[in-house]
């Protein structure tokens, strides 16, 4: 079911919107879940790789980017009219190179989108918590 939506993706309708970048994250993300039948990290890293093959014969310009979102326990797929170095995310992220990391983790995921008690760590007193480490981040320009 993954790679089919992945597939899928090509036939969507994208909004382009260079002036207002929160409205096309609105439109144009995607939470795909693994579903029940495990597929190897490779065929969804090919079947990324084609979504932006197609995705490139249809538009220019705009950045097609993959990351693992563990909150919600999804691999989440976006378009957008900004640069990979300034993706509308709300917290620090570092491009990747390779998707299939990414992906690894995504499938690895024991809990999709839970934490586990066993894994929660009270704060100390009057001290700020820690800025997360910045997540990785797939980008393709598409040309």
């Amino acid at each position: 079911m993954l790679l089919t939506w992945i597939a899928e993706l090509g036939a969507e309708e994208f909004l382009v919107e260079p002036a207002d970048p929160i409205a096309e994250a609105r439109h144009n993300t995607w939470s795909l879940s693994a579903g029940p039948v495990a597929v190897p990290t490779g065929e969804v890293v090919a079947a990324f790789e084609a979504l932006t093959e197609v995705l490139a014969g249809r538009l220019t310009g705009v950045t097609l980017y993959v990351w693992h979102d563990e909150q919600v326990g999804a691999l989440r797929c976006s378009v957008s009219s900004r640069a990979p170095e300034a993706l509308p995310f709300g917290g620090s992220y570092r491009l990747a190179g390779d998707l299939t990391p990414i992906v690894d983790a995504f499938l690895a995921d024991p809990h999709p989108g839970a934490v586990l008690w066993s894994e929660l760590e009270d704060a100390p007193d009057g001290v700020d918590e820690p800025e997360p480490p910045p997540f990785p981040v797939w980008a393709r320009v598409l040309s």
